[in-house]
């Protein structure tokens, strides 16, 4: 394959309505890049063609592992809960769960998210809470303002309240158990399907103590960033570019890319493309590197996603930015 088929691919987003708002799915391996010379291909295309020069040791033949979305809730979303890998494997055959983190990207006055339970409970508990109506006397509400980030590791109860808007990166599942619909009927005019008994499976019952992360600014390879999460699965971060080109490495694993509110100019392999705030760009982990730069003023916010090149990749990153050892790891104990 030509290294002139490695360049930033601009992927068309998928749109999902709900009763509630609504989803864009931005990186996802259904979606079709709508630029260059494999315009029309989809991720799940590119994953076939290019294998290695796309994915780096990640396995081809298998979904590409990220997920990201654009989540827009005008009304409360469902509570519902995730299953880990295991349990997806074992009950639902599918190669694994889902862990989330979310970032808010806007927040209307008073929008809140529901995140764990007020205090301890049982299966038993919930069960019979679910059976009398009174589930939501247990939900555990956490105010939220544009720029908190939240961890949501498979097991986590939670919903996203009304007003708020955010972009979410996952594990590249759509397993949701759902549990409670603020007794709500969807388009078809009946309630929508619960999925009690496998979310009993899976839920953490502890109180929950999550809050919105602690997050790490540090400046490297000449761009202003923020660490937000550091899974296994992905680490996620907001970038800011400015007038004068910087040069991002792949670290031999491809790079989500999204801009927040101002166009981002992306160069690699020669292949130039101005991204529009809340598209995404996916970018090869062959292309190496990747040059970024505000498309117009003195910066442009963008949300950078990839899978981690090794286990103690960001460790080492932020110790070279001259970050402290005990900060990092009071940061990465949060994961």
């Amino acid at each position: 394959m030509s290294d002139s088929n490695l360049y930033p691919y601009v992927l068309e987003p998928k749109k999902a309505p709900a009763i509630w708002g609504g989803e864009l799915w931005q990186c996802w391996d259904e979606n079709p890049v709508r630029n260059g010379p494999l315009a029309g291909k989809s991720v799940a295309d590119l994953r076939a063609m290019l294998g290695a020069q796309l994915l780096g040791s990640i396995d081809p033949h298998r979904l590409f592992p990220i997920l990201t979305k654009i989540i827009t809730a005008h009304d409360s979303l469902s509570v519902q809960v995730h299953p880990d890998d295991a349990y997806a494997q074992r009950v639902e055959h599918q190669p694994n769960g889902k862990t989330e983190c979310w970032y808010i990207m806007s927040a209307e006055a008073n929008a809140q998210l529901v995140l764990g339970w007020t205090r301890d409970t049982s299966r038993r508990e919930y069960e019979q809470r679910v059976a009398d109506g009174t589930l939501a006397e247990l939900l555990r509400h956490v105010p939220v303002r544009a720029g908190d980030v939240f961890y949501l590791p498979a097991g986590t109860l939670h919903a996203i309240g009304g007003g708020i808007v955010l972009f979410e990166t996952q594990q590249a599942s759509d397993l949701t158990y759902r549990i409670f619909d603020w007794n709500r009927l969807g388009t078809d005019g009946k309630p929508r399907p619960l999925a009690v008994q496998k979310a009993a499976d899976v839920l953490n019952y502890h109180r929950g103590t999550a809050s919105a992360a602690e997050t790490i600014s540090y400046t490297f390879e000449s761009l202003e960033r923020t660490a937000l999460i550091a899974d296994t699965h992905f680490i996620v971060e907001h970038v800011v570019a400015r007038e004068e080109p910087a040069s991002l490495a792949t670290h031999d694993c491809p790079l989500v890319m999204m801009p927040l509110d101002d166009a981002l100019v992306l160069q690699s392999s020669n292949e130039e493309v101005t991204l529009e705030p809340h598209l995404t760009a996916l970018v090869p982990a062959g292309a190496q590197r990747c040059s970024v730069r505000a498309a117009a003023g003195d910066a442009a916010a963008f949300m950078l996603v990839t899978p981690p090149p090794s286990a103690d990749f960001l460790d080492a990153q932020l110790l070279a930015a001259g970050i402290d050892q005990s900060r990092i790891e009071r940061f990465l104990e949060q994961f």
